[in-house]
């Protein structure tokens, strides 16, 4: 049908025209995040390589961020400096403030309160941000939009964000770009096959290269890698007969009401960067010798019979002292590590994922695996030193960071 008032042929030239101009915008978009419009001005442009191997045409005057993240990126552009020009975040675990609680045999409970990710403690003003994403982790664009971003920085692997592979994960992200905002994709640990620390350190580098900052990225990620090398070159000649078993548990039990109708917990399989951490920086065995982060049962823990276990986040945070105490894990009070005194918890992680607190984790299950010898190493106080050299910030604020994320049960061992 002829458009009224236009001649048909004519109407079809216009409607060819305009056909081609939105694939040409659709194909740029997809190509490069958001390169500027054929002709346009570049030099005011930066080119960032993504985790995807895309390049990304970037602003060089960035004033607006809108960062999809459970903490990473809105972490190291606090360090950076870069921190006020978020508006807009897309994980609501930054801004949620959490408790947990667990019940004793003799009907008391044990509570813990306060729990928050470190961004609020370094960066108040984050918990009052735009959310552009649901619990459902779907991204509202009209939302997005709105906050009129220069770029947008999504990380994968992480708070809904399953994998790459994902249907949804493709569709955000070619729905942002053919918004036309530049959008950088990082890829966190999950992503990857056989995962391990560099794939962070080059998130990290990332992010730095989006702000011009590399040099300070490098030293930020060169860091971060140091205080794992130091576990490293404790453990590296330990026989392997000599090697504990470790198993990172991500308990369940009080969300299945009563141990075992649910399984007693998670545990992280062989493919994961926490099995990474125990077996290649550690020197330990990782007692779970499947791949994947499956549910077993009761029974199936005490069969594993781990030397040591490490309590993650898992349908939320646990306390060594909850697989001790606890009145729904008394029929597992047989486990080794729990006879012996070997259970430790990770740093508060909801929706976990690695962040720059990773060689915190790394740190935990060293301690865990080898009292001995790490036993110099006084793990409070410890904290408190990355603290401030990651962040840095003062000691007390180093000990609100370490009581945000309940990890002041080691002080008070």
């Amino acid at each position: 049908m002829p458009v009224r008032g236009i001649p048909g042929q004519a109407a079809l030239i216009l409607i060819l025209v305009a056909f081609l101009v939105f694939v040409t915008g659709c194909v740029g978009a997809g190509q490069s995040g958001g390169i500027p419009d054929s002709g346009a001005d570049t030099a005011g442009y930066r080119t960032v390589v993504d985790s995807r191997g895309v390049e990304v045409q970037v602003p060089k005057e960035i004033d607006r961020v809108v960062t999809v993240s459970s903490g990473l990126i809105e972490e190291v552009m606090f360090v950076l400096g870069e921190e006020e020009k978020t508006v807009g975040v897309g994980g609501i675990n930054i801004q949620n403030v959490w408790v947990y609680s667990y019940p004793l045999d003799d009907g008391k409970f044990v509570n813990g309160s306060d729990g928050r990710n470190v961004l609020q403690v370094l960066y108040p003003p984050i918990k009052e941000l735009p959310l552009i994403m649901g619990a459902d982790a779907a991204i509202n664009y009209e939302t997005l939009a709105g906050l009129d971003p220069d770029v947008v920085i999504l990380r994968v692997g992480t708070g809904g964000l399953t994998s790459m592979e994902n249907e949804g994960v493709q569709k955000t992200i070619q729905t942002i770009e053919s918004l036309r905002i530049p959008i950088v994709v990082l890829k966190g640990p999950p992503c990857f096959d056989d995962p391990d620390i560099a794939t962070i350190s080059d998130e990290i580098r990332i992010i730095g290269s989006v702000f011009g900052k590399e040099e300070r990225a490098d030293k930020l990620a060169d860091y971060l890698e140091s205080q794992t090398q130091v576990v490293f070159e404790r453990t590296k000649d330990i026989p392997d007969a000599e090697r504990p078993t470790v198993l990172v548990f991500g308990m369940n039990a009080h969300r299945a009401g009563a141990l075992g109708t649910q399984g007693a917990g998670s545990v992280k399989g062989t493919d994961t960067v926490e099995s990474y951490f125990i077996e290649k920086i550690v020197h330990a065995k990782n007692a779970y010798r499947n791949t994947g982060s499956p549910l077993i049962s009761a029974e199936q823990l005490l069969a594993l019979d781990p030397d040591a276990i490490v309590l993650s986040t898992s349908y939320g945070y646990h306390p060594p002292g909850e697989l001790y105490d606890a009145m729904y894990y008394k029929n597992v009070g047989e486990l080794s590590a729990v006879k012996n005194h070997r259970v430790m918890s990770l740093p508060w992680t909801p929706y976990y994922s690695n962040r720059l607190e990773y060689p915190i984790d790394v740190m935990v299950i060293a301690k865990a695996a080898y009292p001995g010898r790490f036993a110099d190493i006084d793990l409070g106080e410890w904290l408190l030193d990355f603290y401030k050299n990651v962040y840095g910030v003062d000691d007390g604020t180093a000990k609100a960071l370490r009581s945000a994320q309940w990890m002041d049960w080691c002080v008070e061992v």
